[in-house]
């Protein structure tokens, strides 16, 4: 059974999760999304909406936690499957627009956030988790946020770890828009509409061109060696083991620094 729907209307793709009740992003949800994504590409489409069923309470709630690794090995390498979708979307040779309806928690806050348009309706919340489940971010996540994001907002929500409203967000320049939620669908067609009539070689030198200047970050070998050091140690800890079977167990982790 499919975890995602597919439809073209308009040279508009719709990619709707449908992984109920909560979207959580397994491999195989994150495998189908990548697929799509890869397989249905310009000229056909001018335009990839992502977004979850109509109603949703939850647009997703992140990694599925049941799916990390408990035997020290880093959680969040190149080749795992959220870091793949996220590049996916970035190197997508045209616009892809995030539709936002319910809650958005830890990694799927990232796979929105790095779609070129963000449309939320106005009860969406977003909640940045890696330090309440003890997960620790990579480099190419973090810098993700950055890019979307002022320094000190980030931090707030990566160190506090609780829900911001979609308002806030739109406040702080982080989305694109907030609107009532039953007018959600009817704006954000209305957007894409918009920008399947433009060009879409435009579109797609432009994008590129974004994404190369926002990913212009030098870093030495030794900042980066020194960082999955500490990495390593977050995810050789007890803290790790701690904050996976607390969520499994759906109580609040008792973390102790060590």
């Amino acid at each position: 059974m499919s975890l995602i729907k597919f439809e073209v209307r308009d040279d508009v793709a719709w990619i709707t999760l449908a992984s109920p009740p909560v979207n959580a992003l397994s491999t195989a949800l994150m495998d189908e999304l990548s697929g799509a994504l890869t397989q249905h590409r310009p000229p056909d489409i001018r335009v990839a909406v992502l977004r979850a069923e109509r109603g949703s309470r939850v647009f997703s709630a992140g990694h599925d936690v049941r799916e990390l690794p408990t035997n020290g090995r880093d959680p969040l390498t190149y080749n795992d499957p959220l870091r793949t979708l996220v590049r996916n979307v970035e190197t997508y040779p045209a616009p892809v627009v995030a539709m936002v309806e319910g809650s958005v928690w830890g990694g799927a806050c990232e796979l929105v956030l790095s779609c070129d348009l963000v449309i939320a309706g106005d009860t969406t919340t977003f909640a940045l988790t890696p330090a309440r489940l003890g997960v620790p971010y990579n480099l190419s996540g973090t810098l993700n946020l950055l890019k979307v994001a002022d320094m000190h907002f980030i931090k707030e929500m990566l160190f506090a770890a609780r829900p911001v409203s979609a308002t806030r967000l739109e406040m702080c320049g982080v989305i694109n828009a907030v609107v009532p939620s039953d007018k959600l669908e009817g704006v954000t067609a209305a957007l894409a509409a918009d920008i399947a009539s433009a060009s879409p070689l435009v579109h797609r030198i432009m994008k590129e061109e974004l994404r190369v200047l926002s990913n212009a970050h030098p870093l030495t070998p030794e900042a980066y060696e020194r960082i999955q050091s500490l990495r390593r140690e977050v995810y050789d800890s007890e803290d790790y083991q701690e904050g996976i079977k607390a969520f499994l167990e759906k109580r609040r982790p008792e973390f102790h620094g060590s």
